[in-house]
């Protein structure tokens, strides 16, 4: 069994299904109400987890009744859980996402901001039985610690580009994979072939950048190009990024080469977008189709 490390926001995720977006200072009913446990780490961990990966996931949590629903959801797919402040009190970190009947969504969330963590620890015998490690740049201080760990181990590290943050720079020194998305612009940097010029000077071998349907842009060693994304008629795009992040890091973790993992990661987060939610995809994509 592959094992994966991955170190970032966790969320409650309420989702309303609407026929349209409200408009300014407007009142509309949903015409559905979900709740799921969310953010980048997390539902990536998740993903990695249903191909058969053993997952763990680093992220604060704490003693909040509301952290009861993300314990819960670890324990379903058997993730370990590394709490960053498992004494922390306050609401964990909550996202307002609303999907129209396109799958477009518009999301509002605190993010990792408002909750304060100490110092990160590594568990070094945790860090030792991985074969990759996902960093998605939020709790910065706990992806430093972690990526630096994994690096000299010689473990590859992915970053997941959602967006540039302060301490990003930082980051890259130990990152090996960045698989960013079109909202990912590091300083000085306004289109795609910047982004992996920059960050091929900062010593990232592998870089992908990906932009929901369009082709996926790619550069590893001296090969660059681009990768077809599947077509789908989406229902529900979020979290679409995540899972292809999780996908990605199980089928590089048992070996198979930067663009054929990129290639099944697209194919997998594409058949997600059929289907709302960040995990009804999986009871029509079995382990048995990986």
């Amino acid at each position: 069994m592959t094992h994966g490390i991955f170190v970032g926001l966790s969320t409650i995720d309420i989702v309303y299904g609407v026929d349209e977006f409200p408009a300014a200072n407007a009142k509309i009913a949903a015409r559905s109400q979900n709740v799921f446990v969310g953010g980048p780490a997390t539902n990536a961990a998740v993903a990695f987890a249903h191909f058969g990966g053993q997952a763990a996931l680093v992220t604060a949590v704490g003693r909040n009744a509301l952290a009861i629903g993300i314990r819960e959801e670890l324990q379903k797919f058997s993730i370990q859980f590394a709490d960053l402040h498992p004494d922390f009190e306050g609401i964990p970190v909550l996202s307002s996402v609303t999907v129209d009947r396109n799958g477009n969504r518009t999301v509002v969330s605190a993010n990792a901001m408002r909750v304060p963590t100490p110092p990160a620890e590594v568990d070094r015998s945790l860090c030792e039985q991985a074969r990759i490690v996902l960093v998605d740049g939020h709790y910065m201080q706990a992806c430093h610690a972690w990526a630096t760990a994994a690096r000299a181990l010689g473990t590859p590290v992915v970053l997941d580009g959602g967006s540039w943050k302060e301490g990003t720079e930082e980051l890259l020194k130990n990152v090996h994979t960045a698989i960013c998305s079109a909202d990912f612009l590091p300083p000085g940097c306004a289109s795609r072939s910047e982004v992996i010029e920059f960050l091929k000077n900062r010593g990232v071998a592998n870089v992908a950048i990906t932009s929901g349907a369009e082709p996926i842009q790619f550069a590893s060693g001296q090969s660059s190009g681009t990768i077809r994304v599947p077509q789908v008629e989406a229902a529900d795009t979020m979290g679409a990024g995540d899972i292809f992040h999780g996908t990605y890091c199980y089928f590089a973790s048992t070996g198979r080469g930067f663009i054929e993992s990129l290639a099944e990661a697209a194919k997998v987060a594409s058949e997600s977008c059929r289907y709302a939610g960040t995990r009804e995809w999986m009871k029509h994509f079995p382990v048995s189709g990986a």
